[in-house]
């Protein structure tokens, strides 16, 4: 009977284009990983070629001002998954775990009358806050469980159910071992200014795209097997990049190539195809803008604001600024602790560093291409200014992404931009408050949220 008035309620709750629908639309997430959203060529790229994504985007609404609260997979999936800030939920070092007490998509959609699966990468803790009806995780490979995802939607299919399919894909992530090297030959590259041009660096970078273009292969089977199975018409498709790549200067920073994210939303008939949006949205929006969909409201408080009078045209605007942070303590090569926090306005950033007295280190500063950049550095002045960019950081910056999409100018020192500086100081603080966000104690309480480190002792 509950599942019953919950399928009601959804199909009360709409009008217009929007209940000519039908009730409860479906509900399909893809999330690449660790793919930086200029790498795909509807986002500008001139080396990308990905076309299945270049058509999705076509027939949905592309989001340019599109951001996460974390440039690691952890604790964005976690944030994703909950509508809840980092700090909040407890997920915000890497290998995190969210507080017990937290509530995620599962508990959200299953009052609706919705199952929920996750196929692909999970990276997320514990299992009692994640109560999927379905997880199948990567197979041998790391390739995605495509047999698992059909299987899924033909049984809520033939009983009638609305879904939530969440599909994590593990590429691009390294190592780069998937897709064609050879339609990227490194010497065509156009190379980011913010890498070293070095053969080394090339050869990486191809391998990268081939593992993009691998990626957008696995959205294109995911959205043929909704065509095949005539699910398209009634369900509402997300696709997000996730953080940026692991080259230096995206992921495990805040500066704009880390936290800023494509996302492209598709639901035929109802969102306007080939359309574009400036409005800032945020990860920690998708879970409300999901409920929004569905008919529901949220069966706990949520950080995130829904979207979907966005997505329906009825306004351009959604938030006045989007909130990220940094975490180094804990991952992987990282330095012990390096706290950033960062604020973005849709034209300026601001990247608070708590310990700017400290180099940072991370996966990155330890792979051979770094190396090769370091071996540089004695003969190469742009080497030399790449590795102190990014190693060494003023406790302060400021950028106008606007015009420095790469986060090469610090303004911080610019009396032109106090006002703007002192503006984003205190909205980047009152976030924090709102989290119980301590700075720096935060960050040296980071391994009390990694599972690993709170193993009992035998």
């Amino acid at each position: 009977m509950k599942k019953s008035l919950s399928l009601l309620f959804c199909g009360l709750a709409t009008s217009g284009a929007y209940a000519q629908s039908a009730s409860c639309p479906n509900l399909v997430l893809f999330i690449a990983d660790d793919c930086t959203y200029s790498d795909i060529a509807c986002y500008g790229s001139e080396n990308a070629l990905t076309p299945r994504i270049d058509g999705f985007v076509r027939q949905g609404m592309m989001f340019t001002q599109a951001y996460q609260a974390a440039p690691m997979s952890s604790p964005t999936r976690h944030n994703l998954y909950t509508g809840i800030w980092p700090v909040k939920s407890g997920a915000y070092p890497n290998h995190t775990m969210a507080k017990p007490e937290v509530k995620s998509i599962v508990h959200h959609l299953h009052p609706l009358g919705y199952k929920v699966a996750l196929v692909g990468k999970s990276h997320i803790n514990p299992k009692s806050v994640f109560p999927f009806d379905l997880y199948a995780p990567a197979l041998p490979g790391k390739d995605l469980d495509f047999e698992a995802i059909r299987s899924f939607i033909d049984k809520c299919t033939k009983s009638n159910t609305p879904y939530c399919l969440l599909v994590a894909s593990n590429q691009p992530h390294t190592p780069w071992n998937k897709g064609d090297v050879s339609l990227f030959p490194p010497r065509q590259l156009k190379l980011p200014p913010i890498y070293l041009d070095i053969p080394e660096t090339r050869e990486e970078y191809s391998k990268y795209l081939a593992e993009v273009n691998y990626m957008d292969g696995e959205f294109g089977t995911l959205l043929d097997i909704l065509d095949k199975k005539q699910q398209t018409q009634n369900t509402v498709v997300v696709f997000l990049s996730e953080q940026g790549n692991s080259f230096p200067f995206a992921k495990w920073t805040c500066y704009d190539k880390g936290v800023h994210s494509a996302c492209i939303v598709r639901w035929p008939d109802v969102i306007r195809a080939n359309s574009v949006s400036d409005a800032l949205v945020e990860y920690v929006d998708i879970l409300p803008t999901f409920i929004d969909l569905a008919g529901g409201t949220p069966v706990c408080e949520l950080d995130g604001e829904s979207f979907k009078e966005v997505l329906l045209g009825k306004t351009d605007k959604h938030k006045k600024y989007t909130f990220s942070l940094q975490t180094t303590r804990g991952i992987n090569q990282g330095s012990d602790y390096y706290g950033v926090r960062s604020v973005y306005d849709g034209r300026y950033r601001y990247i608070l560093n708590f310990t700017p007295e400290v180099e940072f280190d991370c996966a990155a500063t330890s792979t051979p291409l770094y190396k090769a950049w370091e071996a540089q550095a004695p003969q190469n002045a742009k080497a030399r200014e790449l590795i102190d960019r990014y190693q060494h950081r003023p406790g302060i910056e400021l950028y106008d992404v606007k015009k420095d999409p790469y986060c090469l100018k610090n303004l911080a020192s610019d009396k032109k931009y106090e006002a703007k500086l002192l503006e984003l100081d205190k909205a980047l603080k009152q976030w924090m408050e709102e989290c119980g966000d301590q700075g720096q104690q935060t960050e040296l309480d980071a391994l009390t949220r990694m599972p690993k480190h709170n193993k009992p002792k035998k």
